[in-house]
């Protein structure tokens, strides 16, 4: 066997699946020893075969396990008992393999050669998959670039490079249209080994989405001199994000946002229907809390701590702003700080509550109320009468 010529086409194999040139050399080795098995063996019996490139030749031989001499033979094709593989070797214990050489043959049957290649498409193709889940493992939780292949029912296929990745419908941005060939950026939520190979799921609807995105346009955040401390998110709507620093030289809101806002533009190139509100996080609830309503200006906050919940008084003027449409920015509000929001509208309380009478008002309504009971237990005068 010419094994420098063999050698040669395993390279060039290596070169075009991507693959290293032992795990090729594995496939092959484990290839020849099953065609020798089917040719000139027995089924049941374990067969290896060594590719010697150094002095151009190959080695066969046929491996029994060393089991304990109380346990029971299932294989005799591959098993040997301690006691009878110390007659071959002395130096041997259970769990160890004894080796007998075999016969190389150069000339192997159609049956065995078809054996040899099936066996070496099915080690090339779990090599291959293997590699590909190593690969996006270490892409899980990131953003990755794609495009659209194709939109089979309610989920959207997208093409990863070297595999497929599957959006499902609660990862898409509601109301966002997918198309043959788009381009888009996706996070990879999951990866997942299965027997046909690697299931990739992805997301544009995740927070983390926004999150990363945010990380790649600022500096600062990769760095770690700013940090999103907080996130809630409507997909497709708005988003809310609360940044804090360490450093007091920095703007963190400052940074975010970008010189004339470039920085946050570069997100929302990448989700061009949703709006991002960028506020200052605060480890006061009071603060927090006013920051998370905003662009809406708020006159007073009532915590009550057992219950987690505010309730926040504004003007009338700033009612719609506060809430917001659909209750969307109370809503956000209440998600990024962690407290439960109810927005009153300033002196709609107190018109409820009834007027506080006075001490004085109590005695005098005292005072009426006796003389009405005197009066009623008293008989009534009898009149004179009059001369006609």
């Amino acid at each position: 066997m010419q094994i420098a010529e063999f050698m040669t086409a395993i390279k060039q194999l290596a070169d075009e699946k991507g693959l290293s040139e032992e795990t090729i050399l594995d496939a092959v080795e484990s290839a020849l020893a099953a065609a020798y098995r089917k040719d000139y063996g027995k089924s049941g019996q374990v067969i290896k075969a060594k590719l010697d490139v150094s002095n151009n030749s190959l080695k066969i031989w046929r491996a029994l396990n060393v089991i304990a001499d109380d346990e029971e033979i299932t294989n005799s094709e591959a098993q040997i008992s301690e006691t009878e593989a110390k007659k071959i070797k002395k130096k041997i214990s259970v769990g160890d393999q004894i080796e007998f050489p075999l016969e190389t043959k150069s000339d192997f049957g159609r049956v065995a050669a078809q054996t040899a290649k099936q066996v070496i498409i099915q080690k090339l193709r779990e090599a291959e998959r293997k590699l590909l889940y190593e690969e996006f493992k270490n892409k899980e939780k990131k953003i990755v670039a794609a495009s659209v292949q194709r939109v089979e029912g309610p989920n959207v296929i997208v093409d990863l490079g070297k595999i497929n990745g599957i959006m499902l419908p609660q990862d898409q941005i509601p109301g966002e249209r997918y198309y043959t060939g788009q381009r888009v950026k996706v996070w990879v939520s999951e990866v997942d080994e299965t027997s046909r190979g690697p299931r990739i799921l992805v997301s544009r609807s995740a927070v983390d989405f926004i999150k990363e995105l945010f990380v790649q346009e600022v500096p600062e955040l990769e760095s770690g001199s700013i940090e999103i401390t907080e996130i809630a998110r409507e997909p497709g709507s708005r988003t809310k994000i609360a940044v804090s620093t360490n450093d007091e030289n920095l703007d963190p809101v400052g940074s975010i946002v970008g010189q004339r806002g470039t920085r946050v533009q570069s997100v929302l190139a990448e989700i061009p229907n949703e709006k991002i509100d960028i506020i200052l996080y605060d480890k006061d609830p009071e603060a927090f809390v006013t920051n998370a309503l905003s662009p809406a200006k708020i006159d007073k906050i009532k915590f009550n701590k057992k219950q987690k919940s505010a309730k926040i008084w504004v003007p009338e003027d700033q009612l719609s702003l506060a809430i917001g449409k659909g209750g969307q920015n109370v809503r956000l509000a209440s998600k990024i700080s962690g407290w439960t929001i109810d927005i009153v509208k300033e002196g709609e309380e107190r018109a409820k509550k009834p007027r506080t009478k006075d001490v004085k008002e109590e005695k005098a309504e005292e005072k009426t109320d006796q003389i009405k009971k005197e009066v009623k237990k008293s008989p009534p005068k009898k009149r004179a009468k009059r001369n006609k």
